[in-house]
Order: structure tokens, then sequence, then C-alpha cells
């Protein structure tokens, strides 16, 4: 990211259906990448290496790039907890009204229970999916 253009990403963006976001995305994301190699060498597990893997820590350290904010850092963690365990379980608002929806647990330690640990990661996914695309009566249809 830090290597293209700020033309190439902007170019990416619209081919992408962000043309309203375009510009401002365009040098956020080149922003952000030059502070990622910056400061962690463009490696984030430095950044969590820095935070002592503490998630408090990491969700700090992550909001000081430009343009990462709670929501951000929600979706980071719920894919990057596959790998980094000290946020296990992590499920954000946007999964757990997804599993109030179809009437699961909404409490991430309680969904945590439904699944394997190595399968979480996935169901909060879906959940988040699921929500997104409004289809919960579908998903309970199918179950």
């Amino acid at each position: 990211m830090a290597r293209s253009s700020w033309q190439a990403r902007v170019r990416v963006l619209n081919d992408a259906g962000y043309a309203r976001f375009d510009e401002k995305t365009s040098t956020m994301l080149g922003d952000a990448s030059n502070l990622l190699i910056e400061r962690y060498g463009g490696d984030l597990r430095r950044l969590r290496q820095r935070a002592e893997r503490k998630p408090a820590e990491e969700r700090r350290l992550l909001e000081e790039i430009n343009g990462i904010g709670d929501v951000g850092v929600d979706i980071f963690f719920r894919d990057v907890q596959a790998a980094w365990p000290e946020l296990r379980p992590f499920a954000d608002r946007k999964a757990l009204d997804g599993a109030r929806r179809i009437g699961l647990p909404a409490r991430a330690a309680d969904l945590a229970e439904l699944v394997d640990e190595q399968d979480f990661p996935r169901l909060v996914t879906a959940l988040v999916r699921m929500e997104l695309a409004g289809d919960s009566d579908q998903v309970v249809a199918a179950a």
C-alpha cells in the first residue's frame, strides 16, 4: 500500500465502488501504511509486542492510526483473535446483535461455549454477515 501512488489507490477505490470516499480514503491509506512501516516495520506483531499482548493497549495503539476507530479495531479483533489468543473470545456489538436476533447467547463467553475454539472467529463473522444482510429469518428457517 505504501509503495502505491495516491492516484493508483484512488483508481482501485473507484473500481471497487468507493468513489464517494476515494480521495480522502486514498490519503488515509497511504498515511496509515507509512505509520505502520515507521513504527512497526510494517508488522502488526510488533504492535502486539509493544502492547505486551494486552487487548486494551492493542486497541489504543491501533486507534492511533489515522482512520482506525472503534469499529475498525472491532473488525480487526474479530478476525485476528484466531492468531492472537489474548483477544479470545471477542465478539463486537454487531455480532452480539446478530446472536441475540436468532436466539443465541448475547455474551462472547457464552457464544464461545457453542463451538470449538478455532471456529469461534468464523461464528462471529457469520453473525455479522447475517446481521448486515438482514437475513436472520432465513438463517433460523434453515436451522
